[in-house]
């Protein structure tokens, strides 16, 4: 077979196919040259194919700011935008009444945080307000640093209260001093001191016929000072409750069902929250509303209707408008004569419902002879009640429909 020459025709067109192919297997080789190079295969690789290399994880990006989006708003008539998702706004208090009634606490730091609760507690009524004379450190024991008993009278004057609230003895655990002598605390002779020092105070308020409310201890977390606090309250029931006063005990409110110390109970909504400080003594928030909450019920029964928070009081300023008819109205105006509501005579009363007498019937009615001679009409025949065969021996005729 002849071979076929290379047309001289187009030289050109030969040598650049033959540059392609050159440089086609110079890539290939140089490839694979530099792959060998790279790495060798092993008997593994050659066998089961190449081995994977895992790459390291690509560092972390940084996280992208969320932007915040704003809450929907709308708006309003007169043109300016409100937030729709906002809560309502809280209303103001009513404002105390002139005349309102005043409960005057008095006692140590615990008293103080009574009188925080109480005004939680009757902030919505305006027939109420709470007047708080307290001091921190005073208590029964240390008259020198502060007399109760002396300083009282001046402020029952001065506040002139419808109830005295009474809370002190957690600074009163400590030796009493007396012209007679020193006695040391829960001894007998401190005791009889004390109970003096307690009805003092419970005369001052009975002799001005103002009640007393007195309030007792709380536990502590100290397992000494609930011992003491369990001693302080017998004394104040015992002396209060003797003087004519009120003794509240508030001990299950802060303390468990087998009666120890709580620092998280029930609110006065039943929620579980801290009622006491982190030192085992004082009251949070919370814990001074759960207090008052035990003295409000004697509270709102002495001042009545003035602890209602719907209380108003009628001025020149809001009285009512009253309607005032024409003078061509007034004479129609039907007036009528009093009646008696209880109707003793039984007759259905006399101008009720026509100014004439109901005519009396001549044969009494069933009702007649039942209410003035405890008559019964006789039963009709063959009802239930129909006795006649018992007193007759006789057998009634059928019922008729």
């Amino acid at each position: 077979m002849a071979r076929r020459k290379i047309s001289g025709k187009h030289p050109f067109r030969a040598a650049f196919t033959v540059a392609c192919l050159a440089m086609f297997a110079f890539v290939a080789f140089a490839s694979s040259m530099a792959e060998a190079q790279e790495r060798r295969r092993n008997l593994l690789e050659m066998l089961f194919g190449p081995r994977v290399i895992y790459q390291p994880a690509p560092p972390p990006q940084p996280r992208k700011q969320r932007t915040k989006v704003p809450r929907p708003q709308k708006k309003t008539t007169s043109g300016s935008v409100t937030n729709i998702m906002a809560a309502p706004p809280k209303e103001a208090p009513p404002a105390k009444l002139e005349d309102a009634r005043k409960i005057l606490v008095v006692g140590d730091f615990f008293a103080d945080a009574l009188a925080d609760g109480l005004e939680e507690a009757f902030v919505t009524s305006p027939g109420v307000v709470v007047s708080e004379r307290s001091k921190g450190s005073s208590g029964l024991v240390r008259d020198d640093y502060y007399d109760w008993a002396a300083e009282l009278p001046t402020l029952l004057e001065s506040e002139k209260p419808e109830i005295l609230m009474v809370q002190l003895g957690a600074n009163d655990r400590q030796q009493i001093v007396t012209p007679q002598g020193s006695y040391d605390f829960k001894s007998p002779q401190w005791s009889l001191e004390y109970e003096r020092r307690i009805g003092e105070i419970a005369k001052l308020a009975s002799d001005r016929n103002i009640p007393l409310l007195w309030v007792g201890l709380p536990a502590f977390r100290s397992s000494k000072f609930t011992a003491d606090a369990i001693t302080l309250n017998s004394l104040y029931r015992s002396t209060v409750t003797a003087a004519g006063g009120e003794f509240i005990d508030i001990w299950e409110g802060f303390v468990d069902v087998e009666g120890r110390f709580v620092v998280t109970g029930s609110d006065i909504n039943g929620q579980q929250v801290r009622l006491r400080g982190s030192d085992g003594i004082g009251m949070t928030q919370a814990g001074k509303r759960k207090m008052a909450f035990y003295v409000e019920k004697s509270a709102r029964r002495l001042l009545g209707d003035m602890t209602s928070p719907d209380l108003l009081r009628l001025d020149g300023s809001n009285l009512p408008e009253l309607v005032s008819l024409p003078p061509s109205e007034i004479q129609n105006v039907v007036r009528t004569a009093p009646i008696d509501l209880s109707d003793p005579n039984l007759d259905g009363g006399l101008e009720l419902l026509d100014r004439n007498q109901l005519v009396k019937s001549p044969i009494p009615t069933p009702r007649d002879m039942l209410v003035e001679n405890g008559t019964m009409p006789p039963a009709p025949s063959g009802r239930i009640d129909d006795f006649t065969v018992l007193r007759t021996g006789t057998t009634p005729p059928a019922a008729q429909p």
